[in-house]
């Protein structure tokens, strides 16, 4: 079995008295992809922020690499470098272009080398094809092209970790395919990522395990063929059936 990267531990998340994620745990391990599904506000995306610690934990503990992640340690700011995020909303900086976009945080955070810095960041950009458009800004992209820009960006972090919190979700259909496909050729490349996502083709085509998430808690766990072929209880099986439709056009002439 590879290493583990990542230990989620029992862990808790309340807003106020409203428990979010009531005892989650999973292991990670290196060049695994794993997939997040389940219905809106079964907290999937607090998940992921709570692994990058963009929130607490109310109790349980997250472990990247053996460390803890706390949002009050002093060594938040270095493990955070290891966990690269990607937003449904870009979060692109509208004044900076697409180059400078993408090579600030590991120039300003990492103190590298900024001709390092945009050497790499181009080659990134050329490998998902926006090496011409470096230089333009992000009101100039679409937004499956903004979104490939946002990935590079976390690329470029050169991070351990990769989340990615449904990031098709605001796009325009044609757009998804291009998004996707990158996500699919980070796999191939033995990236180790969570993709919390909706595109349930893609969810099995493209993970290792699958992960179904219910008010606040794993359901289901296991390969995707078993998830989406065979689910093991009621719940996934409900839910799997609403991707589910049948064909309306077999009228008889």
């Amino acid at each position: 079995m590879k290493d583990i990267l990542l230990k989620v531990d029992n862990i808790i998340k309340r807003f106020d008295n409203n428990t979010v994620l009531n005892g989650i745990s999973f292991d990670v391990h290196k060049g695994e992809v794993i997939v997040v599904v389940g219905p809106s506000g079964c907290g999937k995306s607090t998940l992921l922020r709570c692994i990058n610690a963009l929130e607490p934990i109310q109790g349980g503990s997250i472990t990247l690499e053996g460390e803890t992640i706390n949002p009050a340690d002093k060594n938040l700011t270095a493990l955070r470098q290891k966990v690269g995020m990607v937003f449904q909303s870009y979060d692109l900086f509208p004044h900076l272009s697409v180059l400078r976009n993408i090579t600030i945080a590991p120039e300003k955070v990492q103190k590298r080398n900024p001709k390092e810095v945009e050497k790499e960041a181009l080659a990134l950009l050329e490998r998902v094809g926006l090496r011409d458009r470096a230089n333009s800004f992000p009101r100039e992209l679409s937004g499956g092209q903004k979104q490939r820009v946002a990935i590079v960006r976390a690329l470029c972090m050169n991070p351990d970790l990769l989340l990615f919190d449904e990031v098709t979700a605001a796009l325009d259909p044609e757009m998804v395919r291009e998004v996707l496909d990158v996500m699919l050729n980070l796999a191939a490349s033995g990236r180790t990522m969570i993709i919390v996502t909706h595109e349930m083709q893609f969810a099995k085509a493209i993970a290792d395990r699958v992960i179904f998430l219910d008010a606040g808690q794993i359901v289901e766990e296991g390969d995707p063929i078993s998830f989406f072929e065979h689910p093991q209880t009621d719940r996934a099986q409900k839910f799997l059936n609403t991707f589910e439709f049948e064909s309306v056009k077999n009228h008889e002439k």
